[in-house]
């Protein structure tokens, strides 16, 4: 296949890195929009190198600032135009997943983005491959399958409600679409590697230092951790069979879900970590736990908690027929991968100084 003109928004994300280079590599040509970020990353630390978008080409990657919440994308007219001319893919994979933040922000960056990056791709008649999150699903138990999206579910965060309505913008729109859902995003299946200690990391770093040890949840309740090196993949793979994938939804998923116990026994086998103990949420009480514990409680833990109680498994058919080398890693062994990275890069295993560095990685204000 010749070379694609593919624009991906979200650049300098975790997933938006991974794809940017991937697809560089294969030999498109990416212009990639970034926002605060000048530099593009990838998930092992390499820096991509780009150019300018004068200078674009297969193979290589244009860096172009801009801002998915404004018209035109934040950019001028001109620089729009030159964006947007020639274009073969959009890949949509700006975004906040940072949960805590108010209901205003998702709006504008997760539904309001998705908005006026649908309307660039329907003006120009151009395939859009959106990423979004298996959690559109909300609190849902039970087998969720691709092509299901309003069941009339209960979403347990701000996040999740403003990704299910940004994938009702792409479905309504004229315009031609594929849908890419990652579930919990971490390391990669044979490392553990990951850039950005984020969400889930936070919740095990309180976890293993001990500064929250009871938590509402069950022990056979369902964690769907996906390596970051698969869903790059498989985004990737869609935007070059878009005609195969088109009009569908591809859930980027794990192998297996873990379960809570699976967690649990996972980190009892590393001696300097502590075990959370779960506690039925109907018997659960936040005002009984110490008063630091409270504290890291209320802050933080909270944010995450339905995902202590949640049992959904999510169905990736479309996925596997498009990519058929589905994740390997699975079970309390790539637990291990996952937690054994994180101690070696000092990420666990050893205290912060108090709540306001936990706030900061969870992307929390202070």
């Amino acid at each position: 296949m010749s070379g694609l003109r593919v624009l991906v928004t979200g650049a300098a994300g975790l997933v938006g890195a991974e794809v940017t280079a991937r697809l560089a590599n294969e030999g498109h040509t990416v212009l990639a929009l970034v926002h605060t970020r000048s530099e593009i990353v990838r998930n092992d630390g390499r820096v991509v190198r780009t150019v300018p978008i004068e200078r674009s080409g297969p193979g290589l990657v244009s860096c172009v600032a801009g801002d998915v919440t404004k018209p035109m994308l934040g950019l001028t007219t001109e620089r729009h135009e030159d964006l947007a001319t020639g274009l073969d893919r959009v890949v949509h994979a700006a975004a906040t997943t940072d949960f805590g933040r108010r209901w205003e922000t998702y709006e504008s960056l997760n539904v309001d983005g998705t908005r006026n990056v649908v309307r660039l791709a329907a003006e120009r008649a151009v395939p859009l491959v959106h990423v979004s999150t298996a959690y559109v699903c909300g609190e849902r138990t039970g087998r969720v399958l691709e092509d299901e999206l309003d069941v009339g579910q209960r979403f347990g965060t701000g996040y999740e409600r403003s990704k299910f309505l940004a994938e009702q913008e792409v479905r309504a729109a004229a315009v031609p679409a594929a849908v890419v859902r990652p579930s919990m995003i971490v390391g990669t299946q044979e490392s553990g590697v990951i850039r950005d200690f984020k969400n889930m990391y936070v919740v095990l770093k309180l976890f293993t230092q001990g500064r929250v040890r009871s938590v509402p949840g069950f022990y056979d309740a369902l964690l769907d951790l996906v390596p970051v090196d698969y869903v790059a993949a498989l985004i990737c793979q869609v935007v070059n069979q878009f005609d195969e994938a088109r009009g569908r939804t591809f859930h980027a998923v794990g192998a297996a879900p873990h379960t809570l116990l699976d967690v649990s026994n996972a980190l009892a086998e590393y001696p300097m970590f502590e075990v959370p103990h779960y506690v039925s949420p109907s018997a659960f009480d936040a005002g009984a736990l110490p008063p630091d514990e409270r504290v890291y409680y209320r802050r933080i833990i909270a944010m995450y908690e339905s995902f202590f109680r949640r049992r959904a498994r999510f169905d990736d058919t479309n996925a596997a027929r498009l990519a058929p080398w589905r994740p390997a890693a699975t079970g309390v062994d790539y637990l291990r991968t996952l937690l054994d990275h994180c101690v070696r890069v000092g990420y666990l295993g050893r205290a912060e100084a108090g709540i306001g560095d936990v706030l900061r990685l969870a992307g929390r204000p202070r």
